[in-house]
């Protein structure tokens, strides 16, 4: 161990100068995408590697954290003083020096994945490279894969668009980066405790008030952070012990908080790194993601919410009567909305997501200014630029790592391969390849976190369930090479479904972030808390189904309405079905008819081989309206009876 004295206020400084570059370098560019993501690379695993195992009370360090820490800024020093060079030795024998940094930098980039994620990230990265060298020549079938020289295989990992530096690096540099250093402004702004205190003026006094308030604080925490462990310890820190004094069981107010949480990552405008990452492997713009999967979002927090209401009404959990009025927060935080509307305003106009978020910051610290008690000084503007930083490391760097295993995707054809093996499977079925998928995505999130996971898939998945989606005559034009705009929402609603279930890991045990989280909190079993988040959390496999099967995402907005409209009913039935509750406990045939209810209300007539009576609504939500309607009146005439006899 070595002592380094005042080593905390270093890394602060250090951490200040990485954002300033990144955002400098965004903003007004200068280097080449190689040089840029390199950089990216070295500064964040630098600060990764004299971060992570240090001991903050005698400012000790290990030696081999040093040493990795500059080994790291090495890589970006080489790259820089021999690219030119690199390009010479193409298609030629590589110097051992190059062989050298390229080895070094994927070895430091295992190891701190290893140090920051655990060990399932660098056991997928060493068994796709001994895939890719020698590992694929002794498998027989469709996996088989001939085998690659190491010098190609380092070249292109390291100096090419294929590995460590390409499109991944890329997101992970620009759009990423700046977002959660927009995030971080925010918070150093008070915007967490202004969403806080809006949520609970909004919604406390309603039947189950706390825990709606937990749901519609993550939501709007999601608007700006796009992280679920980020939003369950910031806002969880609040709504659970408010839930538990409310009267909720602490198991089920964690699973609420971990289960909101959990949405930040689906919520316009951030949605987290899957979003930028969508916007370029779809090359469908960022905006048209974002304001596609506003009423998709809606719906999350909806099902939520129902789950907190036959809670409360179970447990006879009441509002609270808070006197917090709405007017006086909003005069007093109304400054939060501008850089928001600065954000929408600048992406709306055509300026790049990354170019839109670096103004969005900046006026962030001009419009605490409008008011008196949360200006922002030049310690709190430090503080924000350090902690964008800090906050990136882990995602930077686990993004980069990943783009490894894209490559090795992409050069063996695997992709191609999996795809071909899900419409072999699901048997043309789009039903049983999304089911393949989620299942896919289950084991994946065990291991992987949620962008890691939503990357592999969409690589080995998405064009199969494109595939799936189009209709014959749709497949022959694409086919014979005709470009059809109606194929890039399809596209999108593919990614959109894998995104979603991606999103599976932060609830799923054994591996579920977000329910640990909010457990430790709430001071719950992690276990049970992530199966009951889990159950809570159960819009993310209803909603993909949408995305599917109707014109959710690919029809106009009349469509939309229309489905996201019957969809508030179809869910509010099957979460009456799940929990077997309403103003009563259900008899089996109550329930039996609310499931009937809710697949009329989530599905469309050509399932059923019917033509809709109208342009827009569908004969199956009428019929599914009725059957809800009539089931719930003869369900609230029963408790009133109950009550009586009682």
């Amino acid at each position: 161990m070595i002592k380094i004295n005042n080593l905390k206020h270093i890394l602060f400084a250090y951490a200040i100068l990485i954002s300033l570059f990144h955002f400098g370098v965004n903003i007004w560019g200068g280097i080449s995408d190689l040089w840029f993501n390199s950089a990216h690379f070295a500064l964040l695993a630098s600060l990764g590697f004299l971060t992570y195992e240090t001991n903050k009370n005698d400012d000790e360090l290990h030696v081999l954290n040093i040493l990795f820490a500059f080994a790291s800024f090495g890589t970006f020093i080489y790259m820089m003083l021999f690219e030119e060079s690199l390009y010479a030795v193409a298609n030629s024998q590589m110097r051992p020096s190059d062989l050298i940094v390229a080895s070094m930098t994927i070895v430091l980039a295992i190891i701190l994945v290893k140090k920051s994620t655990g060990y399932i990230i660098p056991g997928m990265i060493l068994f796709c490279i001994a895939y890719l060298l020698f590992l694929g020549q002794h498998i027989d079938g469709i996996f088989a894969f001939g085998g690659m020289h190491y010098e190609r295989f380092l070249y292109r990992m390291f100096y090419t668009s294929e590995g460590l530096f390409g499109p991944i690096a890329t997101i992970s540099s620009t759009y990423v980066f700046m977002f959660i250093l927009f995030a971080a402004f925010l918070l150093k702004s008070g915007a967490g405790d202004f969403i806080v205190d809006v949520s609970s003026a909004v919604a406390g006094k309603y039947t189950g008030g706390t825990g709606h308030v937990a749901v519609f604080a993550s939501a709007l925490m999601g608007t700006i952070s796009g992280s679920a462990v980020a939003n369950t310890v910031s806002t969880g820190s609040i709504t659970i012990p408010m839930m538990k004094k409310a009267g909720f069981k602490p198991t089920f107010a964690a699973a609420v908080e971990a289960a909101s949480s959990t949405g930040g990552q689906i919520m316009p405008p951030i949605m987290g790194a899957g979003a930028f990452i969508m916007a370029q492997m779809t090359h469908i713009p960022f905006l048209t993601i974002i304001t596609v999967s506003v009423l998709p979002a809606i719906l999350y927090f909806v099902s939520i919410a129902f789950y907190i209401n036959i809670h409360a009404k179970e447990h006879d959990i009441k509002g609270d009567q808070t006197d917090i009025k709405i007017l006086p927060l909003l005069r007093e935080g109304f400054h939060f909305i501008i850089p928001l509307g600065t954000l929408v305003g600048l992406l709306i106009y055509g300026f790049s997501p990354t170019y839109s978020a670096g103004i969005a910051i900046v006026s962030i610290v001009f419009a605490s200014y409008l008011t008196k008690t949360k200006r922002m000084g030049l310690k709190e503007i430090l503080e924000a630029l350090a902690l964008g930083s800090q906050n990136m490391v882990t995602t930077g760097v686990l993004l980069i790592s990943v783009g490894i295993i894209v490559g090795v995707i992409n050069i063996s054809g695997i992709g191609i391969t999996f795809s071909q093996l899900i419409m072999e499977w699901s048997g043309n079925s789009l039903l049983i390849a999304i089911v393949l998928i989620a299942i896919a995505s289950l084991v994946l999130g065990m291991g992987l976190p949620v962008t890691a996971s939503y990357v592999v898939l969409s690589v080995l998945s998405a064009p199969a369930l494109v595939g799936l989606m189009l209709s014959p005559e749709m497949a022959a034009l694409v086919n014979a090479g005709i470009q059809l705009p109606e194929v890039a929402m399809y596209l999108l609603s593919a990614h959109l479904i894998i995104f979603w279930l991606s999103q599976d890991s932060n609830l799923t045990p054994p591996v579920c972030l977000a329910a640990f989280a909010a457990a430790a909190i709430a001071k719950t079993p992690p276990m049970r808390t992530g199966f009951v988040s889990w159950k809570v959390g159960k819009g993310m496999y209803i909603i993909p189904l949408l995305f599917a099967f109707t014109p959710l995402v690919t029809g106009s907005w009349f469509d939309k309405l229309e489905v996201f409209g019957f969809a508030l009913f179809g869910i509010a039935a099957f979460s009456m079905v799940m929990e077997g509750y309403w103003d009563k406990k259900m008899v089996l045939l109550e329930r039996v008819l609310f499931a009937v209810a809710a697949v009329l209300l989530l599905t469309q007539d050509k399932l059923y081989d019917m033509q809709s009576y109208l342009p827009t609504i569908q004969n199956s939500h009428i019929a599914g309206l009725i059957i809800f309607a009539v089931v719930i009146y003869f369900h609230k005439i029963s408790a009133r009876k109950a009550i009586q006899d009682v």
